[in-house]
Parts: C-alpha cells; structure tokens; sequence
C-alpha cells in the first residue's frame, strides 16, 4: 500500500497495483511518473488522474468514446514498446480535460494529448497528435452555435 495525499480528495492508501506510471511523465510534468485513477464522487463518468507524489496536481480524464464515438487513433510502434504493450486492444484510451471555473458548462478535451494506458503492464504514454486533432474539443455544444437554416 502508498499513502497518497491529495488537495482536492484528502489522504488515502491505493494498493501498488493500481498505480500508473508514466516513464515520459506527462507534458509540462515530466518528472511526475506515477499516478493513481480514481473514480470522481459522482454520478458523471470523469475519473481522476492523481500525482501519488504531488499533492496538487490532478487531472479529470474520461474516455473520448464518450463524447467523441468516431475518435480512434493507431499507437505507433515506440508508444507501444514503451508501456509494453503487444496489443492496442489492452490499452484504454482516455483524454484530459479543462473544466473553467466560471463556466463548466463549457469543458474541453484535449484530443491531441490522450493517454494509452495499457491494463497489463500499468505503464502509460501521452501522445502528441497532429495540429489538426484540437486541444480544446467542446464536449457539450455551445448553445446559438449553430447557424440557423434559412427558407
């Protein structure tokens, strides 16, 4: 067991297994490896992605399948060598997302940076997608922003 203290869910034990360790961290944190996911306490589907070795950094994640059900991306050879994963079918996929503090209504995903987190081997990789995947993906539309159709 690891004790894990949290500023937004306190302290807690999670049992080694349940670790996640990413060997290239995450962008902008490449010195955080090791994270936990943790259901969020409620009845939305967001879990979180907590740092076990930094208490204030925490990211809401949730499959893209979600939201976005055509969003599939093909691992390439070095991503899957490096959590030593031999199939993308023992991977989940799953996105960060930003949620303002002054409107969360609007949340955004980042379809550009998900992670592939394979079940076997607890390892993971973010992914860096091409410019045309956005790094703020609207999950709700924005009311008024379709245009009406004229008659």
């Amino acid at each position: 067991m690891v004790k894990c203290i949290s500023t937004r869910l306190g302290s807690f034990q999670v049992h080694d297994d349940s670790i996640v360790t990413f060997p290239s961290g995450l962008l902008g944190f490449p010195d955080q490896q090791r994270y936990v996911i943790l259901d969020h306490d409620t009845e939305a589907p967001f879990k979180w992605l907590q740092s076990i070795e930094e208490p204030a950094l925490a990211f809401v994640i949730l499959d893209p399948a979600m939201f976005h059900p055509d969003f599939h991306i093909d691992l390439p050879a070095d991503a899957l060598a490096e959590i030593r994963a031999e199939e993308e079918d023992e991977l989940a996929l799953v996105v960060i997302l930003t949620i303002p503090s002054d409107d969360p209504g609007r949340i955004t995903a980042n379809l550009r940076g998900p992670l592939a987190i394979s079940h076997k081997t607890k390892l993971g990789k973010q992914l860096v997608l091409s410019e045309d995947v956005p790094t703020r993906h609207p999950l709700f539309p924005v009311a008024g922003s379709l245009s009406p159709e004229t008659t």
